[in-house]
């Protein structure tokens, strides 16, 4: 149990210094907000939880992947805010452009024979 409280606390709390650096810097703050380290710890968690070095290989390259497709998320959420569209209305539909980027790099993988 101490184990999962202590995955949780790491993981928030990268989150929480994250968002703490970027009121201080936008630019510091992106800098360690595009670090994938989500992706990271998971491939850090998952190594610990299973020693199995070709489940991080897959994880890995299945990130790979799947970080173009969201993308869009970060390009899309700035023009609609310069719109001066509200942010909760903007990062709505940006996460749902991201999921349609997704859908959609998934069956182009598919048709090259990578499977996810």
């Amino acid at each position: 149990m101490f184990y999962y409280i202590m995955k949780v606390a790491v993981s928030a709390g990268l989150i929480v210094l994250i968002s703490e650096i970027s009121k201080r810097s936008s630019l510091l703050g992106a800098v360690f907000a595009s670090i994938p380290l989500v992706s990271v710890l998971a491939m850090i968690w998952l190594y610990i939880d299973t020693r199995d070095t070709e489940k991080v290989g897959e994880l890995s390259i299945q990130v790979f992947w799947l970080v173009l497709p969201s993308l869009a998320l970060f390009v899309i959420l700035p023009l609609l805010l310069k719109r001066g569209m509200n942010f909760y209305l903007s990062l709505s539909l940006s996460i749902a452009a991201a999921v349609v980027c997704y859908g959609i790099m998934l069956l182009i993988l598919r048709r090259f024979g990578i499977r996810m």
